[in-house]
């Protein structure tokens, strides 16, 4: 099997610019009907870098989306540790905000700028009413919704609603944005436009947003990533961390495209 090149492929340790460490992070659940334990996660130790887009890519079922949802505070470690700026994760925070595949997110009675208006509520409860309505008709506005800004939920398309979840996160200013398979949904077409949604959005806020991003799709994590975590099948481990300068690449970039044929054949020999 042809392994990437030997530069691009990094220990997975930590470095003074981590903003989040997961440190030797084992997860298990119970097994089905009481028996035995399941392994989500064994042993995964790496770095996810301040104001950097980090992708964590695998088959189904490889714990990269149980991992995440660590990160965010939302399930338990059952070994080692994760820190964000150096304190244990014990618990979710307003600092990092989760992005889901699933449309049901958004509140279905609360028009698109209520629901974003709600969210900043939660984060700022003292900000005035004006200020709000403001921020909110800003970030609906970045993401190309100020047309459907008092529609509500089930009168948007599939794209529509992820735009609408990704204004809502941006405008509460997480330290870490974790986005699971948030495109899985979309066809072809609104999942290009929204990879190029969310890069242009990143690039606005001045990347002072750190995001962690789950995907199965190769083509995603090489447009998305400036490095992508390879997890090998359940249990989840550490395969390899992969640094891509071709973040942002466009789709038929000849560099782009030799880290994806790099990238797939890394995971037909993942076990």
């Amino acid at each position: 099997m042809r392994m990437p090149n030997e530069q691009m492929i990094a220990v997975a340790a930590g470095t003074s610019d981590a903003l989040v460490e997961v440190d030797r992070v084992s997860i298990q659940f119970p097994g089905s009907r009481g028996r035995g334990t399941v392994v989500a996660v064994e042993d995964v130790s790496v770095s996810i870098r301040r104001g950097e887009k980090f992708v964590l890519l695998g088959p189904s079922g490889c714990g990269k989306s149980t991992l995440l949802t660590a990160i965010g505070g939302f399930i338990p470690v059952s070994s080692g540790e994760i820190r964000v700026d150096g304190k244990a994760v014990t618990r979710p925070s307003m600092n990092r905000v989760l992005v889901f595949q699933d449309f049901g997110q958004l509140l279905p009675w609360r028009t698109v700028v209520n629901n974003v208006e709600w969210a900043i509520a939660k984060r700022w409860p003292k900000m005035g009413a004006k200020e709000r309505a403001e921020r909110a008709c800003h970030y609906i506005e970045r993401v190309g919704l100020g047309v459907q800004a008092q529609q509500y939920p089930n009168t948007l398309s599939g794209g529509q609603k992820q735009r609408c979840a990704i204004a809502r996160a941006f405008a509460i200013q997480p330290e870490i944005l974790l986005m699971d398979e948030p495109f899985g949904a979309l066809d072809a077409i609104n999942r290009e436009k929204m990879q190029h949604e969310l890069n242009r959005l990143w690039d606005a806020e001045d990347k002072r947003v750190t995001i962690a991003f789950v995907t199965h799709d190769v083509n995603e994590a090489v447009h998305l990533g400036h490095r992508v975590m390879v997890m090998s099948r359940g249990p989840g481990r550490l395969r390899a961390l992969v640094d891509n300068p071709n973040v942002g690449s466009p789709p038929h970039d000849a560099s782009a495209l030799k880290l994806v044929d790099e990238l797939r054949e890394l995971l037909k020999d993942t076990p």
